[in-house]
């Protein structure tokens, strides 16, 4: 299994914008977004979440929303509002939003087979 890195655009309450490349990672639920990128499209703070790491350390971060486009569609998302340090991460959240899932070993996204029931 590799990683797969997909490039987006995050924007800000006020139009602020930002070319971003992700990680995606199906571990993690919400999309990072890193220190530089945040402050400069200018999320509010909405809450703060405790969160788990791979190495079971915990953290404490700020959550916001924001703008985001892929190449596969576009959409508002909860965000976790990094710390310096912290990678920009795309979460199963934003997945699900944009209705896409990671297909493991074509390391690619694809539209998620949806039900109606």
């Amino acid at each position: 299994m590799g990683l797969t890195y997909v490039d987006g655009t995050v924007r800000g309450p006020e139009g602020a914008q930002e070319h971003v490349r992700f990680l995606v990672d199906s571990g993690a639920a919400y999309t990072l977004l890193p220190h530089n990128v945040w402050t400069r499209i200018g999320p509010e703070r909405r809450r703060s979440l405790s969160l788990v790491l791979a190495d079971d350390t915990e953290v404490r971060r700020s959550v916001s929303e924001c703008y985001i486009v892929l190449e596969h569609g576009e959409a508002h998302t909860p965000v976790i509002l990094g710390e310096p340090g912290d990678e920009p991460l795309l979460g199963v959240v934003t997945l699900e939003v944009l209705g896409l899932v990671l297909h493991p070993f074509a390391r690619r996204l694809q539209p998620m087979r949806m039900m109606l029931a």
